[in-house]
């Protein structure tokens, strides 16, 4: 069996924002040589995710007003409990939650398996500093 593993670093300039990571995974499937496996791409800190969507500026702009509205920013300890602890990024962690933490896809004759549209996409909702993202890639 081969594997591959590797962690990507990302510093979105902006508190949430949304980054296709597709073609860097891609690239990484290739490097591995796997011709038949999976792909696990995992976001390594709390308030950041990685999930699968369409790649349609839209959408990500109805993805942060949705989110906005679920779990709206308030650095105040007196709105979420959590920014008791001199934190402000409660509202990070729950809009996380909410868009997962990893992906798997499948890797079929050395590349990855998509439905239409589908895009792997870095989510940050805490943004200003690098934050990691785990690949590992197994297979034959």
């Amino acid at each position: 069996m081969k594997s591959l593993t590797r962690h990507l670093t990302f510093t979105l300039p902006q508190r949430m924002g949304f980054e296709n990571i597709t073609p860097t995974v891609a690239e990484l499937v290739e490097e591995s040589g796997v011709q038949e496996g999976l792909c696990l791409v995992n976001a390594m800190h709390i308030t950041a995710s990685v999930f699968i969507n369409d790649d349609e500026t839209g959408l990500h702009r109805d993805y942060a007003k949705w989110l906005e509205r679920l779990a709206p920013f308030n650095a105040s300890p007196s709105v979420y409990d959590h920014n008791r602890t001199g934190e402000d990024n409660a509202d990070a962690h729950l809009k996380r939650q909410v868009m997962g933490r990893e992906v798997v896809v499948a890797i079929t004759d050395g590349r990855l398996d998509f439905g239409p549209w589908e895009q792997i996409f870095y989510g940050e909702f805490d943004g200003r500093r690098p934050k990691r993202v785990l690949v590992k890639i197994i297979g034959e």
